[in-house]
């Protein structure tokens, strides 16, 4: 298997994404207990993830955009409370600095170092992860957030507008991600090769309802796709400098 550059999801991927997103609520809500009580009676954390779900749900037009339906589910919980936007704006920065407050798998860093040294290496998100805000943007050439892109995976031009920036064909492009529909086969689909990085004990077969797409590798930590590709031809000069 010949590749030029690899792209990566990050949540689930590089790190675990749950941990993460219950301290980012609990710290929203202590943040709105001092700041606005009032919204803070009205919704604690159970309460205000179920009017993030609601307003996702009413607004299909940002389903790609959890800042957005974040910022939207804020206006919603503190105007009619007597809050104004610079509360919406001040609330949803307490939220979003604990968001990106992460702590990589133990494999995630040592394997990144050696991957960058060999390949290009960008990321794809449907999250709302800020890599500069994390530590994490000098291993990456760039990073395509869904939110800002205007699409998600498994759309193919996610992918396809990676592989343009990269400079490179889709089938010169390996892409790596936990999510059998969003990274595997969103990446088949798109013409890039794909490695299903699965932490558990569940085989592609039970995961996927798509057994006719099949994932180029499967791994169990990164450490793994390093072993893989360690034999593999060296990248050609298309990748372009790094």
């Amino acid at each position: 298997m010949r590749i030029h550059a690899i792209t990566f999801d990050l949540d689930d991927t590089l790190w675990p994404i749950a941990p993460v997103m219950l301290r980012a609520e609990q710290h929203l809500d202590a943040w709105l207990r001092a700041h606005c009580p009032r919204t803070a009676a009205a919704y604690p954390i159970e309460a205000m993830r179920a009017l993030r779900d609601r307003v996702a749900g009413e607004n299909p037009h940002i389903t790609h955009d959890f800042s957005a339906q974040r910022r939207l589910s804020l206006r919603e919980a503190l105007l009619p409370h007597g809050y104004a936007d610079d509360h919406v704006d001040a609330a949803f920065a307490a939220f979003y600095a604990e968001r990106n407050r992460i702590e990589c798998y133990a494999d995630a860093l040592p394997a990144l170092d050696q991957l960058r040294a060999r390949y290009p290496l960008a990321a794809i998100t449907n999250g709302n992860a800020d890599l500069e805000a994390i530590g994490l943007a000098p291993y990456f050439r760039f990073s395509l957030r869904a939110g800002a892109f205007g699409a998600a995976k498994p759309a193919a031009e996610i992918f396809h507008a990676a592989c343009a920036q990269l400079g490179l064909a889709a089938d010169e492009v390996l892409h790596v991600g936990d999510d059998p529909e969003l990274d595997v086969i969103g990446a088949h689909r798109a013409g890039l090769r794909s490695v299903w990085l699965h932490r558990g004990s569940t085989t592609w077969t039970e995961a996927s309802a798509q057994s006719e797409v099949h994932p180029d590798l499967i791994v169990r930590d990164l450490g793994e796709l390093v072993a893989a590709l360690a034999d593999a031809p060296e990248p050609g000069t298309r990748a372009g400098p790094r």
